[in-house]
């Protein structure tokens, strides 16, 4: 994929305002630790998140949005009515149906002939519709569009450390230690085609590439419950669970990342030299330490935020670009590569020039 007339406005992006230590899991899962013999700082330890945020309960995914949404826009030339597209890329959203981009458009003024829609591909979600925003771009056919996303943490958080409490056995640790790294937030894309003025930010190209021979190591549903005594005839409920194998995800997503990253060098015509600096998945310091090392690229061309904010699912990598950016670790003229992982296995890599 090749992009000659791609800007990137804005990134806006909202915290969750309530800051949850790991510690403070750990404390939760006391019975658990004691019976696994283990010491408490092994959730830091293992990924190297201090900490990360959870929104108020009841807090609408729609709104979070959509606060980040008009900090993009806020700064910008580009008004609700001239969005030609909206989309939620979310993991978590508010209902099955209808489309939780339609509550966003509602909450900005967005309407007329836009296309609002949904698009779910677990942590890759934003940037699919960073994607589809640039494909119509591109051919002309809108001038500006919003990619949005809001992830919440603390309910699958919360679900995960009562199936601890209740199974206490090794595996259920080892299967959701992932889940614990959670973090929450939002975060707003403005794409253009540059008719608006504003950075010259440039979307130069990028690659996707799958391995859905492995889309088991990871999985975020409904599963059913045991049977309940006393329930009539047995009946049982369902129970929302996170399992993933974290030793397979890394092996697996490491290598399909190094495949996607040779792919993104080559339809660039970069080499790994030229890359001046990098944004990857925030999932933690094993995964990012590991991409690093098999893509040749010097931990100073990345920037991170999971330390502090764990995974935000969609929301993490292009929050850390505008946390970067803010920061100037990214500055005009910069050749920037956005490198997505995500369940499926699925990569999306885009470089930039910011």
């Amino acid at each position: 994929m090749r992009y000659s007339k791609v800007r990137l406005d804005a990134i806006g992006y909202e915290l969750a305002p309530n800051v949850v230590t790991s510690a403070e899991l750990e404390s939760r899962l006391g019975p658990v630790y004691a019976k696994l013999g283990l010491q408490v700082g092994q959730l830091e330890q293992f990924t190297g998140i201090r900490e990360r945020r959870w929104w108020d309960p009841g807090f609408r995914l729609s709104e979070g949005a959509a606060r980040a949404a008009r900090r993009a826009l806020e700064g910008s030339r580009v008004r609700p009515q001239d969005l030609g597209l909206l989309v939620y890329g979310g993991v978590c959203r508010e209902s099955y149906e209808p489309a939780t981009a339609c509550a966003v458009a509602e909450a900005l003024g967005v309407g007329g002939g836009a296309a609002i829609h949904d698009v779910s591909n677990a942590c890759l979600g934003a940037l699919n519709g960073v994607i589809d925003a640039a494909n119509r771009i591109e051919l002309g056919q809108i001038r500006a569009a919003l990619v949005v996303s809001c992830e919440s943490a603390r309910e699958i958080n919360e679900a995960t450390i009562d199936r601890m409490l209740g199974d206490g056995g090794i595996d259920g640790f080892k299967d959701s230690l992932a889940t614990l790294t959670g973090g929450s937030g939002a975060v707003a894309l403005l794409l253009t085609d540059g008719s608006f003025g504003g950075p010259d930010r440039r979307l130069l190209g990028g690659v996707h590439q799958a391995a859905p021979e492995h889309h088991r190591i990871c999985r975020w549903g409904l599963e059913p419950e045991p049977v309940l005594a006393g329930r009539a005839g047995g009946l049982r409920g369902v129970r929302e669970v996170m399992r993933t194998d974290a030793v397979a995800v890394l092996k697996y997503g490491v290598a399909l990342g190094k495949r996607s990253w040779d792919a993104l060098l080559a339809e660039l015509g970069w080499t790994g030299e030229r890359v001046d600096r990098c944004i990857c998945h925030q999932v933690g310091s094993g995964h990012q330490r590991e991409i690093l090392r098999a893509f040749g690229l010097p931990p100073e061309k990345d920037f991170t935020t999971y330390e502090t904010l764990g995974n935000m699912g969609t929301v993490s990598l292009p929050l850390t670009a505008a946390v970067a950016s803010e920061r100037e670790f990214l500055r005009p003229g910069d050749r920037v590569a956005f490198l997505g992982i995500g369940s499926g296995l699925n990569t999306i890599m885009l470089g930039w020039q910011w």
